[in-house]
This record gives structure tokens, C-alpha cells and sequence, in this order.
């Protein structure tokens, strides 16, 4: 039987804004998950509603992108989940963990480094120094 051969994955543009604002969304879609959830408990429209409502639309976490990301932070301990009663139908309701307390204060530190790390690049100065 003959072999298919092995498709490359297509190339990534690096010149594409798109690729660079999906990749940076991405990542600050956790950080904003953890943010509301240490603000309270919510379930998953209103974690996806409260999210965007924050970043005045800047992360929008669809259900493909936000369900994923709250069983990982459930699996690793980050938040725990209970069924509840919410407007009459059956919703899973997300609570962040003194764990995922942690990490966002982790991510907090993170992100504020990094923030600076872009800013000290986009005035001419970066050097690996900036940024650890």
C-alpha cells in the first residue's frame, strides 16, 4: 500500500496582525478567565459576557476557546465546579480556588513584566536585559 506523503503545515505570516493579536488574545483570554472568576463565581456565558465586557471587546472567549481552558484550570485545581439553578435552567458554575488565586497573582506579575518588556522594546530599547 503506498504511503501519503506528509502535508506541511502552512507557513505562518508573521507580517499578519491577525496572527500576532490571535496569538496575544489567546493567551490573555486565561488571564481575563482567572480575573473575573477572583472577582466571583459565574458560569460560562456570563465568565465569556464578563470577559469581553472588561476588555471592551478586546478578548471575546468563544465557547470552543473558553469550555477547554476552564477544564484545564478544573484539572490542575484552579477552579472547582458545581451544578446550580441559574434563571430556571441547569448552569456549571466556576469558582476560582485559592490555587487559581495564586495564579492570577502570578499571571498579574507576569504580564506587567511583559508589559513593560513591549513598552522598553517599542521606544528602541530592547535588549535581553529588559526582558526576563
Amino acid at each position: 500500500m503506498p504511503r501519503l506523503a506528509a502535508v506541511p503545515p502552512p507557513a505562518i505570516d508573521y507580517t499578519d496582525p491577525a496572527y500576532w493579536s490571535g496569538l496575544i488574545k489567546m493567551s490573555l483570554s486565561k488571564f481575563f478567565i482567572l480575573c473575573v472568576l477572583n472577582q466571583r463565581p459565574m458560569h460560562g456565558y456570563e465568565i465569556a459576557k464578563t470577559v469581553e465586557d472588561t476588555t471592551q471587546g478586546c478578548c471575546s472567549p468563544t465557547p470552543g476557546a473558553l469550555y477547554p481552558v476552564l477544564k484545564e484550570f478544573e484539572a490542575g485545581g484552579y477552579v472547582t465546579a458545581h451544578a446550580e439553578s441559574v434563571g430556571g435552567r441547569q448552569r456549571k458554575v466556576y469558582t476560582i480556588t485559592d490555587k487559581g488565586r495564586e495564579a492570577f497573582q502570578v499571571a498579574v506579575k507576569a504580564w506587567a513584566e511583559v508589559g513593560a518588556c513591549v513598552t522598553a522594546g517599542s521606544e528602541g530599547a530592547c535588549d535581553t536585559s529588559t526582558c526576563r
